[in-house]
């Protein structure tokens, strides 16, 4: 089991998270973060500091998003297992599912 990043980071990538998680498997795609299933220890630090609740358990996520345990997981399909966000940088890669969405308006 994982967390799963969801549909209000995009275009956002707040980052609380990645400062927030022990195991540093956030990963910084284009427009949106990703969880690495693989490297995810399940501890939660990230869900409760996301400022638009985007990141769910993954038995958690809405419906409506349920898309975003495929892009997190396919996500990663290129790039294995890094071992660590930090020494990656932004990728410049987002999953499909994401590279097609409009641009997401958020309230600052």
């Amino acid at each position: 089991m994982t967390y799963v990043i969801s549909q209000p980071c995009v275009d956002l990538k707040d980052r609380a998270c990645v400062d927030e998680c022990p195991v540093d498997c956030i990963y910084e795609g284009k427009r949106m973060l990703y969880i690495h299933p693989d490297e995810c220890v399940d501890c939660g630090a990230c869900e409760p500091v996301c400022p638009v609740e985007a990141i769910f358990y993954e038995d958690d996520v809405p419906e409506e998003w349920k898309d975003y345990y495929t892009a997190n997981v396919g996500f990663f399909e290129t790039l294995g297992s890094p071992g660590g966000a930090a020494k990656m940088g932004e990728i410049d890669l987002d999953h499909p599912i994401v590279a097609a969405l409009e641009p997401q308006e958020h309230d600052h």
